[in-house]
């Protein structure tokens, strides 16, 4: 059958190419049940022949759902937030929603509720919000958020009070960069966390300083920045001749790890055989770090899938599950036995 398609394809044009109703095609588009699966196959089929796109303000009036789902975040080009964005963003579209995002420079408690009542002034089914800093989760608990709301990152006893949470288990990859070491015989361990304020800094040192207390080790410890300057500076330090070399760094990032990697190779420390260093995020550079890069993978994809569940699963008064995303451990070259 040749159809003559109109600059915006009709519901009326999948209808005559699928050989059905125009209300069946609606069912099928509005995601209603009681259409065989051999009809549903034939109206997809034409859905991608015509082009038809739904038309967004219609779907909520049939179904009372916006599509929309409003993802709050503050500004960053750090690896971590700007996966779990890029996850959450493919998740929601395997799911047919669209991401309305709402990028907060500052992190004032003016621009975080400027931008939640965006987003609740468009309608959206839910709010996540990417709460990399302690202080999002203090404006969100003083606000009255109507709508299915889950807090990306942090783990369910950083974020009193009852909230929704979602996130790669941080301590846990913690613990496992800092057992490699202890595992390799290494005694004299430093430390390298993120900033203080920071969540996943939190819960990682904290991961870190158990495992060492655990082994009856007291690590040193340096509160970075996450930034490779941060972490190059620091070696230049620990290969100061009044500085001490650690036999192993723990860094919280792989960022701050590079760093620390560039000023040994300049000051002729060797890795693994003087130092061994672990990192963590597995960026996608870390397997090209000379040497490559021991680190805690974080698994982004599962992660944004899992929020999205999640936020589904509210949305349909079900109880979510709201478990955290296993680390793993990636080991390469950057680490060896005492």
């Amino acid at each position: 059958m040749v159809v003559t398609h109109s600059a915006r394809p009709s519901m009326a044009e999948v209808a005559k190419v699928a050989g059905v109703s125009h209300q069946t095609v609606s069912r099928v588009i509005n995601g209603f049940p009681g259409v065989r699966p051999d009809t549903r196959e034939r109206i997809e089929a034409a859905i991608k022949e015509t082009g038809y796109r739904r038309n967004s303000a219609a779907r909520t009036l049939v179904t009372r759902r916006s599509g929309l789902i409003g993802v709050i975040a503050v500004g960053s080009f750090l690896y971590g937030p700007t996966s779990t964005l890029a996850a959450i963003d493919e998740a929601a579209r395997k799911h047919d929603y669209t991401i309305m995002l709402s990028n907060i420079r500052e992190g004032s408690e003016t621009e975080f509720r400027n931008a939640v009542e965006s987003c609740l002034d468009r309608a959206v089914e839910a709010v996540l919000i990417i709460a990399t800093r302690e202080v999002l989760v203090e404006y969100l608990h003083a606000m009255q958020i109507d709508v299915p709301t889950i807090v990306v990152g942090p783990s369910q006893d950083s974020v009193p009070g009852g909230l929704n949470t979602m996130c790669v288990d941080q301590e846990q990859g913690a613990h496992m960069a800092v057992q490699h070491l202890i595992d390799l015989g290494h005694r004299d361990i430093t430390l390298v966390t993120g900033p203080h304020n920071w969540i996943e800094a939190q819960e990682r040192c904290e991961g870190a300083k158990r495992t060492c207390a655990e082994a009856g080790i007291k690590p040193t410890i340096y509160e970075g920045d996450w930034s490779a300057a941060f972490g190059y500076q620091l070696g230049k330090k620990l290969t100061d001749p009044e500085g001490s070399l650690p036999e192993a760094i723990f860094a919280a990032n792989d960022h701050m790890a590079l760093g620390l990697i560039a000023a040994f190779h300049e000051n002729g420390i060797k890795l693994p055989e003087d130092v061994s260093i672990v990192g963590f995020d597995d960026v996608p550079e870390a397997s090209f770090y000379t040497p490559s890069l021991t680190t805690i993978h974080q698994d982004f994809t599962t992660l944004g899938r899992r929020v999205l569940e999640a936020a589904l699963a509210l949305l349909d008064d079900e109880r979510p599950d709201m478990t955290p995303v296993a680390a793993t451990l990636n080991v390469r070259a950057s680490t060896a036995r005492a």
